[in-house]
């Protein structure tokens, strides 16, 4: 498995100071004259996470979490076939679908409740639904769980190839 180096450890102090050049940044571009500030195509930040290959769909049992590693060895996941087609979902049944593990709001070891479906933090009572894309909907977190993007190819082997959403203490998923 590739290793990912664009973990960060920022505190408050540091984040507060990127802000406030960013922000100086953003003002200094808007006091330009209008044709000094040439159109470039919008893009969509995305992370350039590796494609692992992270299981295949024969290790699959429905509804019980294939835990995995991605976009590293220290950014736990799960892999969870839910038999039914739902949104992010991979695989000939769009029904496969790859979280983190980690509560986007501190970090905390999330665990699955098969029953509801669900994604609980134990640190702040987060609740994230599998079934609507990691949608948070209940507790602290100001984020959706991060879900993998999945291809399935023609052998069933299930690949990921970014994350959706920003990775509990990286940064890297916004520059």
């Amino acid at each position: 498995m590739q290793r990912c180096d664009k973990k960060v450890d920022i505190g408050r102090r540091q984040f507060l100071r990127g802000s406030a050049v960013a922000a100086a940044g953003a003002a200094a571009t808007a006091a330009l004259p209008a044709q000094a500030q040439t159109a470039a195509p919008a893009q969509l930040a995305r992370v350039a996470y590796p494609s692992n290959r992270l299981g295949n769909v024969s290790e699959l049992i429905e509804n019980d979490p294939l835990y995995v590693a991605y976009p590293d060895d220290d950014a736990p996941g799960v892999l969870l076939k839910l038999g039914k087609a739902v949104p992010g979902g991979a695989g000939p049944d769009s029904d496969i679908v790859g979280f983190t593990t980690s509560c986007p709001h501190q970090g905390f070891p999330l665990s699955y409740t098969a029953d509801s479906r669900t994604f609980n933090c134990p640190g702040h009572y987060s609740v994230f639904d599998v079934e609507q894309g990691g949608m948070q909907v209940w507790g602290h977190a100001t984020q959706n769980l991060p879900q993998y993007v999945l291809r399935v190819d023609d052998k069933g082997d299930i690949y990921a190839e970014g994350v959706d959403e920003l990775l509990y203490g990286r940064l890297s998923n916004v520059l």
